[in-house]
């Protein structure tokens, strides 16, 4: 995702062009993100069919469709991080949803907790993605600076309800294939944080946001 979803930040950059390679890199990032999404969509509601109890599956579908599905009607920003370790981390942290195991595994808490942490990073989500309209997007970029909502209180929110619906599904299908992958997404999130943080650090009204939010994701601990 998520994402951008990566870029949390909203504003009105300048009209661009768009040079053709540009634009066929960007007609490719959408195509796999909607190739793909459908058929994870499809893998996890025939998963569901099959065990209507499990009602996490159909909450990830929602979660990635949030989450990924929007990056295919995101505007195209005026600048964005196309170093390799940001197209690497941007991409493993958007589509790792690709090597989610869906068969049943073990339930550390009882699928209504696990569904219930869900819904709420769900509910966080949209809360913090109201404000950005379509200013978000797979890679790091600079799309203007967002302070209101739910930015008020982390620099990075949409990250937080990533963390609770990630943790949610993990938790009622837990094994070592899905431990392997949140923990990997994670990492991939950290360095995508990080990213984003050195290019909108460049910005100086972003500084003058960062010096009066002090925190990324989680209030006093990251």
């Amino acid at each position: 995702m998520y994402d951008s979803n990566s870029a949390e930040f909203a504003g009105t950059p300048p009209p661009m062009a768009l040079r053709p390679r540009e634009i066929a890199v960007e007609m490719g990032l959408r195509i796999a993100t909607a190739l793909l999404l459908g058929l994870f969509a499809y893998a996890a509601i025939t998963h569901w069919l099959a065990e209507p109890t499990r009602i996490t599956l159909l909450l990830i579908v929602v979660t990635e469709c949030l989450t990924v599905g929007l990056s295919l009607i995101v505007r195209v920003p005026a600048r964005r991080d196309w170093s390799f370790v940001a197209v690497l981390c941007s991409l493993g942290g958007t589509y790792y949803f690709m090597a989610i195991q869906l068969a049943p595994g073990t339930r550390i808490v009882p699928e209504a907790i696990g569904a219930g942490l869900q819904i709420a990073g769900l509910a966080w989500q949209i809360f913090a993605k109201a404000s950005l309209r379509y200013s978000f997007g797979i890679l790091p970029a600079n799309r203007g600076i967002v302070s209101g909502g739910a930015y008020r209180l982390v620099r990075h929110p949409i990250y937080l309800g990533y963390l609770a619906t990630d943790i949610g599904f993990l938790l009622a299908n837990f094994g070592l294939q899905n431990v392997l992958v949140f923990a990997g997404q994670f990492v991939l999130q950290g360095i995508r944080i990080a990213r984003e943080e050195a290019l909108l650090s460049e910005d100086p009204e972003y500084r003058a946001y960062r010096s009066k939010v002090h925190y990324r994701v989680l209030p006093g601990v990251f």
